[in-house]
């Protein structure tokens, strides 16, 4: 299938005005860190025709420099600087709201570099921080948590993303456990990544653009597609990684555009 479009697709065509791109990694440049086909050529050929490109991603297993190093290897040519991750989004949050707190973190991997000035402790937490899921994450740490959050601990996640796509398939990631824990505790998360308007409004300024001068690209239509588009940045949804058409007839709008894969890409935003 070629790429749709959409009645709005029009706004995308003076690309002369649409001068970032940000791109969602998982799903969309790489599965399990191997670069989908195209994904590597797609981010020169933006970088050629004068987009300024930013890699948001919800992962939280890895910190941002190994990201770098991953994508670097899968031949993708990012700067550090170039990243945004969810745990980097937490730590602008905590700082800004909770000042000082101690937090209890739920994560699969360590991203301790990236957390730079949270006060991580292991239990008397004034609030409960989580990534993403793993084997990590069981019963006692997830008992932890509740009973912190009936104490009174707030309740911050990354991400509530439900899964993530391997090339084993389809994982389950923690916005099961935090939907778990807001109904078991009675509380409610605020959400620091994707799609927090705050987090796209990060990468906006991590590019120097306005939302009507920058496309999000994403393999989610509600955390990455919906979610930029809530703050007027155009969304094009790709059908790589965790695409399914149900989620995209469940969802509680549309794509502007949508396209087979990342290799199509930059054909979109030059035509």
């Amino acid at each position: 299938m070629g790429s749709d479009r959409s009645t709005s697709a029009v706004a995308l065509a003076g690309v002369s005005l649409r001068r970032a791109v940000l791109l969602d990694i998982d799903g969309v440049l790489v599965v399990s860190w191997r670069a989908l086909p195209g994904a590597a050529d797609a981010v020169a050929r933006l970088r050629a025709a004068g987009w300024r490109v930013s890699f948001v991603t919800n992962t939280s297993s890895l910190t941002r420099r190994a990201i770098a190093d991953r994508l670097r290897l899968a031949g993708i040519g990012v700067e550090l600087g170039e990243i945004l991750t969810a745990g980097r989004a937490a730590v602008r949050y905590l700082g800004e709201r909770h000042p000082g707190a101690s937090v209890l973190l739920l994560n699969s991997g360590s991203i301790d570099e990236d957390l730079e000035g949270v006060h991580l402790v292991g239990d008397n937490a004034d609030v409960v921080l989580t990534g993403g899921a793993g084997t990590e994450i069981d019963y006692r740490l997830l008992n932890r948590a509740f009973q912190l959050l009936l104490g009174g601990a707030s309740l911050v996640a990354m991400h509530r993303n439900l899964s993530w796509v391997t090339t084993d398939g389809a994982q389950l990631d923690m916005g099961a456990f935090v939907a778990g824990l807001e109904l078991a505790a009675g509380t409610e998360a605020v959400v620091v990544g994707k799609p927090a308007p705050e987090f796209y409004a990060a990468a906006l300024a991590q590019v120097g653009a306005e939302p009507c001068d920058a496309v999000m690209v994403g393999d989610d239509v509600e955390s990455d597609v919906l979610g930029a588009q809530a703050i007027g940045i155009r969304g094009v949804l790709v059908r790589t990684g965790k695409f399914r058409p149900a989620a995209l007839q469940r969802a509680r709008g549309k794509p502007d555009e949508m396209i087979d894969s990342i290799a199509d890409l930059a054909d979109l935003l030059s035509s």
